[in-house]
């Protein structure tokens, strides 16, 4: 005999499971990483330089050549004020240098290639504020002019405006960059050749895996012993990398290093919770739609006749009907009669007072004198008699064994007859028409309660089932 497919086979070794859901985790830290590094270069350019120096190789990111030749020119400037002072010709031609250089930075917006047009702003608006106090009302152009003037530096302080730039201004220039463009129109990336080889061990995993479970389940071709983890799938594709976090989860919770059982009841039963109100409705306008369309289409009537025409089938050699009518007949003279007795003497006194009091004669002898009240103690006296007999009777007949049967004959005759009258055309058409119209009626109650109820509450209840069981 084949084995089923019907579960999982028995994993192998736990350790190499933890291994490979390792390394799940190491490649998708190393995408969340590659992800991450253009909007967080900046963070790690200012407090981690190495990280910067090793991984911009691999975005293909270098130096800006028109901002490190600005940074490069402030260089020189430093030295030649240390060597020959501020007022000679070296540095006067130094300056203007860097006027021009801030002129064309502001024109040219080098940053733009790294969008980073942004920083540039930052960087005009401070030159703006601390040259004029102000950041919009004067030229960005004009501020850099004014800072790097002869009577500026002199007027100021060299020191404090050398400080000013290098802690404000120097690192909002340092933080751009030049990414080149393939001929593919995107960004050069070098990031496959990191990712390469996880790929290919997962690629191998993969084809092992499915060549283990066709010859171990022989009824399953090659492409459902791929579609088996399907998942694993995401970590072969060189594109969507962050899809990656499903088949690594997965992997995690496979080899016990993380438990996502808590987390698994909880999405199914929100799943629960979202589709079930809409889910019930569509089964109980179906069910209810099923009925109109039976009733439309004249099954009662064909159901009727042939519950009148075709013999009854006894299962257990009992006659249900009989003990149903008795049992009905007990409640209702034993537990009922007595509770309405009241209602009905109110009802016979009433319905009597109204065909006496039509009778001329009756309201002569009430006319007589000497008479007085008596009619009216004789109309009591006749429908205590009355539904006192009645009930009597019926007690008796109930517990008198033919009486029983009789009771039960009478019942089973007027089931019998009323189906019968019941297969009348008009009556069947009017018995559909308000069937019809009852379940309509049902389809939007029930429907407008559904969308009342609190799924939430049904889902703890099952919790709790849940829990004791």
């Amino acid at each position: 005999m084949r084995s089923s497919p019907s579960r999982f086979p028995p994993r192998r070794n736990l350790w190499f499971e933890r291994a490979m859901a390792v390394l799940a985790l190491a490649n998708l830290g190393l995408v969340a990483f590659d992800f991450s590094y253009i909007p967080w270069r900046d963070f790690w350019l200012r407090n981690f330089p190495v990280v910067t120096r090793l991984y911009d190789p691999v975005k293909a990111i270098e130096p800006h050549r028109d901002t490190e030749a600005y940074l490069a020119t402030v260089d020189t400037l430093e030295q030649e004020l240390q060597q020959f002072g501020l007022e000679s010709a070296q540095v006067q031609a130094r300056l203007q240098e860097l006027r021009d250089h801030s002129a064309e930075m502001i024109s040219s917006n080098p940053f733009a290639v790294a969008n980073k047009s942004g920083t540039l702003e930052r960087i005009k608006n401070r030159m703006r504020e601390h040259v004029f106090g102000s950041r919009r009302r004067e030229s960005a152009r004009q501020a850099f002019t004014t800072f790097w003037s002869t009577e500026n530096l002199s007027q100021r302080g060299l020191v404090s405006e050398w400080k000013f730039f290098t802690q404000e201004i120097r690192p909002l220039i340092a933080v751009n960059y030049y990414r080149p463009i393939g001929e593919n129109g995107e960004y050069i990336d070098w990031f496959w050749l990191i990712d390469a080889p996880f790929i290919a061990i997962f690629a191998l995993e993969f084809i092992a895996r499915t060549f283990y479970l066709s010859r171990r389940y022989q009824s399953l071709s090659w492409l459902d012993a791929m579609l088996w983890r399907w998942y694993d799938l995401f970590f072969l594709l060189p594109f969507f990398r962050w899809l990656r976090v499903i088949p690594a989860v997965v992997r995690l919770d496979q080899a016990k290093i993380i438990n996502l059982a808590r987390v698994r009841a909880q999405a199914s039963q929100g799943l629960v919770a979202n589709i079930s109100e809409d889910i019930a409705e569509v089964v109980v306008v179906q069910v209810i739609d099923r009925f109109q369309s039976a009733i439309e289409r004249g099954e009662i009537s064909r159901w009727l006749i042939q519950s009148v025409n075709r013999p009854y089938i006894d299962l257990n050699q009992r006659d249900e009907i009989q003990e149903l009518a008795t049992h009905l007949v007990k409640t209702t003279v034993y537990q009922v009669l007595p509770k309405i007795k009241p209602d009905l003497e109110a009802l016979l006194r009433h319905n009597i007072d109204t065909i006496l009091s039509q009778s001329s004669a009756y309201q002569g002898l009430k006319a007589m004198p000497l008479v007085g009240d008596l009619p009216r103690q004789i109309n009591e006296r006749l429908v205590a008699d009355v539904t006192s007999g009645v009930y009597d009777a019926i007690a008796l007949a109930l517990e008198d064994k033919q009486g029983a049967e009789l009771i039960s004959k009478l019942v089973k005759s007027f089931g019998q007859n009323l189906a019968t009258e019941l297969q009348n055309q008009r009556s069947l058409q009017e018995i559909q028409s308000l069937a019809t119209d009852l379940l309509e009626e049902i389809k939007v109650n029930y429907v407008r309660r559904l969308n009342e109820e609190d799924v939430e509450s049904i889902l703890e209840e099952a919790r709790q089932i849940r829990r004791v069981r």
